[in-house]
């Protein structure tokens, strides 16, 4: 029978193509860089071609590199979702999950649920990474993570969702402003304003332009934010306003400051929460279950 490759061969190939580093792949991989050289030589060895040119200054994969680690990535995702779906066949919720969450979600939601979550199922391993929603939608792909805690809408045909929340928006003005008399605004009461927003990137940014059509606020470029946190002190120093999601509102965001908000007159007006998984995962009753878990746990403390 002809030798093949093994998964830890292709976990440390893919590693070095997304270091191009043999030092920082080996370091990722918690392994010597003589030991993960000598693998992705034997690989080489095994499939009688060259992956990586190496220089004492660079790494570059081959064109053949690249075909193999892309294969490589999609049979160590396989194998991954193999051996959780086996694990998740007994105690759902159990063992390792790799879990992708945003930066508008995760301060906000993840304190509310997370100390309950883990008494309920302590043996699950949680793993958080936190970033922008594009790259975590690459590494959910790549099979660097099993699951998104993520704001809708936004496209994605290789996914399957759990939608369990909605999350108006709200608007968030300084001391002072002709909105402190006012129970809601209309959204339509914002021509003229000065909007404060999330940089490029965010998607809480292009949910609030695109759901409360906003043309007619004059925004501006120059000081767009990195945090919500960062948008609510620009607030409170007056120079502009902003719209928060109630979910930061409820917990806390604005307290120390004399930053006031107001609801807006369409209830609409608002982004949903909940999970997302590739649809070839063998683990959507346990992603489904955790979003149930979420959703739960949202009700009962608000």
């Amino acid at each position: 029978m002809k030798s093949l490759p093994t998964i830890r061969q292709l976990r440390y190939l893919a590693a070095v193509a997304d270091h191009r580093h043999f030092g920082r792949a080996a370091a990722a991989c918690f392994v010597t860089q003589s030991t993960l050289s000598a693998s992705i030589k034997d690989l080489e060895t095994l499939l009688g071609t060259t992956l990586i040119e190496r220089t004492r200054r660079w790494v570059m994969l081959t064109p053949v590199g690249h075909d193999v680690v892309a294969r490589a990535r999609a049979v160590v995702r396989e194998v991954e979702d193999l051996v959780a779906a086996a694990a998740g066949s007994g105690e759902p919720l159990s063992g390792p999950l790799r879990l992708g969450v945003i930066p508008t979600i995760g301060p906000y939601l993840l304190p509310q649920v997370l100390p309950a979550l883990r008494a309920a199922h302590p043996a699950l391993r949680l793993f958080l990474r936190e970033d922008l929603t594009d790259r975590l939608l690459k590494r959910l792909a790549a099979g660097d993570l099993d699951l998104l805690l993520m704001a809708f809408p936004y496209g994605g045909k290789s996914l399957e969702t759990f939608v369990f929340a909605d999350d108006p928006f709200w608007i968030a003005f300084p001391p002072g402003h002709r909105f402190q008399d006012c129970e809601r605004v209309d959204p339509a009461e914002l021509a003229g304003e000065n909007l404060l927003l999330l940089e490029e990137g965010h998607c809480l940014r292009d949910h609030a332009l695109s759901l409360c059509d906003l043309d007619g606020a004059t925004g501006t470029d120059a000081f767009q934010a990195t945090s919500l946190q960062t948008l609510v002190q620009m607030v409170d120093y007056g120079l502009g306003l902003t719209l928060l999601p109630k979910m930061a509102i409820d917990a806390g965001i604005t307290k120390g400051t004399g930053v006031a908000v107001r609801p807006l007159t369409a209830e609409t007006l608002s982004r949903r929460i909940g999970v997302a998984w590739r649809k070839s995962s063998n683990r959507a009753r346990e992603f489904t279950l955790l979003g149930g878990y979420f959703r739960d746990r949202l009700a009962a403390t608000n």
